[in-house]
């Protein structure tokens, strides 16, 4: 196999693309094809991190939207995490991937509490790591952390896996007619109010020069095709590299 061009990553994986169809829960088709494309991040050789959304179970914003104090409501979205990260580790564990989930929470019956330095030393025992529960703190979403985490693991990029093939000027579910774009400045993103990240994500990756491409974790080849380089989805970089908005045909 060749080799990738990158050596250490971060995964984002929406809790929403855990669902599938059904829109709620754990979809056990859906995680298990997951954990077979994380499988083969691991098989070429790639240390790989992984931050799961919980917006398949619960979602902090919307809890609060509902009359809940915003805290409380974020605290239940950071728990939904930890139960995504846990299925997720069993399925890689079946599957015979090594694995450390590591929680912004302290919850040792579970997982370990988070250690930057330990889970480096996971990664370079190509170990997958799964951080849960964000940041552990409120009112940060599982992007930031994601961000975040990428950047204290030293992560080449951030990989974002979604139900679409990437960035639109529309929502694609929506509109038929929306144009992907192929390349995107942070700036394009926070002018254009591109939902890709919220805004402290993507200022975060902007000011630590953190690269981020955006793709369809659906198509099976699509994670190869990311690792080594090829273009697929979208790549959100620094102002000065070259932009290109070829779109979709």
């Amino acid at each position: 196999m060749s080799q990738a061009k990158y050596q250490r990553v971060l995964l984002k994986v929406s809790g929403e693309l855990l669902a599938g169809d059904e829109g709620f829960g754990i979809n056990p088709s859906m995680i298990d094809d997951v954990a077979d494309q994380i499988k083969e991040m691991v098989a070429m050789k790639v240390e790989t991190a992984i931050v799961i959304g919980g917006g398949n179970i619960f979602r902090g914003i919307a809890g609060s939207a509902a009359g809940m104090d915003r805290v409380s409501a974020d605290y239940m979205g950071m728990l939904a995490t930890v139960l995504n990260a846990l299925a997720l580790q069993s399925i890689l564990e079946q599957k015979g991937v090594f694995t450390r989930v590591q929680s912004a929470i302290e919850m040792k019956e579970l997982a370990e509490v988070y250690i930057r330095r330990k889970a480096i030393r996971h990664l370079e025992k190509k170990r997958v790591v799964i951080f849960a529960a964000g940041t552990g703190n409120p009112y940060f979403s599982t992007d930031t952390a994601a961000v975040l985490r990428s950047i204290e693991i030293d992560a080449e990029v951030i990989l974002k896996g979604t139900k679409v093939d990437g960035v639109f000027d529309k929502d694609p579910m929506k509109d038929p007619t929306a144009k992907q774009y192929s390349e995107l400045t942070y700036l394009n993103v926070i002018d254009r109010g591109l939902k890709i990240m919220d805004s402290t994500a993507v200022t975060l990756c902007m000011d630590n020069n953190l690269p981020l491409i955006v793709f369809n974790l659906n198509e099976k080849e699509n994670i190869r095709k990311v690792l080594m380089g090829e273009p697929v989805g979208t790549l959100i970089s620094k102002a000065d590299a070259v932009e290109r908005e070829a779109h979709a045909g």
